[in-house]
């Protein structure tokens, strides 16, 4: 039985789509959690089940744009109220309510596998703090078998990496299959300091540099003259040539990958010429090949200092 991210269309209104995961401690459930919250769904994790019914019927917060998103409960062996046949029974009772669009995904895994991941990060199973590993595996599998036999999804994460178990995630319950990676292209100096959460750095100091002609100096990336003297440079042409058939690889598959932000810092020594220059070029590119990068200019509107320039021409390179 498959579920909709959304819900479902009963006479004329959209349901509420709840999904409950839940599984073997160290199956998974932290990250199918954490993943689900990445895609757009609100999650809330061990939950009193008493109290679901009360949620259910809670406004969304008022800063989400999308007023009203699925909603994923985590729940185990630790929920306050954990009854398996009581819980059984409160979830059919919701299910009679045209309202909600109810569904489960199990995460499982085998003994052995589970026992290998407790002994790596050395934890204790929470069933047996005092005990073997393997004695608390056993009890919750048997203490979790009626909502196994129950669920919707099922996942097998023994042969399954955290990635591989996020993939699975994102494909069954994506929200918006149709959302898109926000690329942002960031010029800056490395003189000033390299800018925080950058995803791909591409060091332009290679080029030639136009703040050395007095008549481009006090000028910027974005005109003509200054562009123009760049792109004379002889490297200019290959470079930009395989920097965008890099990001045109990689984009994508960030996407795929469900990545929600891609920042890119393009970099030269004072931030107001080459960089300037190849993060409008290659914005410019981008969006002939589909994308839709936003474009920042971090030190555009930084004061020319030589000093700065002519401690990167001590190393030697023309173009620094």
């Amino acid at each position: 039985m498959g579920l909709a991210a959304r819900g479902r269309i009963v006479s004329g209104k959209l349901t509420k789509a709840v999904l409950l995961v839940t599984g073997l401690s160290g199956a998974g459930k932290s990250t199918a959690l954490k993943t689900l919250e990445d895609i757009g769904w609100e999650t809330i994790d061990n939950f009193p089940f008493r109290l679901v019914e009360r949620l259910l019927k809670t406004e969304p917060a008022s800063s989400r744009n999308d007023r009203d998103p699925p909603l994923a409960l985590g729940f185990d062996t630790r929920t306050r109220g954990f009854e398996p046949g009581k819980l059984i029974e409160l979830v059919k009772r919701l299910q009679k309510n045209q309202n909600y669009q109810i569904s489960t995904l199990y995460l499982d895994c085998t003994g052995s596998e589970l026992e290998r991941r407790y002994a790596e990060t050395r934890r204790r199973h929470p069933l047996a703090l005092d005990r073997p590993a393997t004695h608390g595996i056993s009890l919750e599998r048997t203490m979790l078998a009626p909502f196994r036999r129950w669920a919707d999804h099922v996942i097998d994460t023994t042969d399954l990496t955290a990635n591989d178990l996020q993939r699975q995630i994102r494909e069954q319950f994506m929200v918006n299959k149709d959302a898109i990676t926000t690329v942002t292209l960031t010029s800056f100096g490395f003189s000033r300091g390299i800018p925080n959460n950058i995803d791909l750095l591409f060091d332009v100091r290679f080029l030639a540099n136009p703040f050395w002609d007095s008549e481009l100096k006090l000028k910027t990336g974005q005109d003509a003259e200054v562009a123009e003297y760049i792109s004379k440079d002889p490297a200019y042409p290959e470079a930009i040539e395989k920097i965008l058939d890099m990001l045109k690889f990689l984009l994508p598959r960030y996407q795929d990958a469900g990545k929600a932000y891609v920042n890119i810092g393009i970099g030269c020594t004072g931030g107001r010429h080459r960089s300037v220059h190849v993060a409008e070029r290659l914005s410019k590119d981008l969006r002939a090949s589909g994308f839709s990068p936003n474009v920042l200019h971090r030190n555009l509107a930084s004061r020319p200092m030589e000093a700065l320039e002519s401690m990167q021409k001590l190393n030697g390179n023309k173009g620094i």
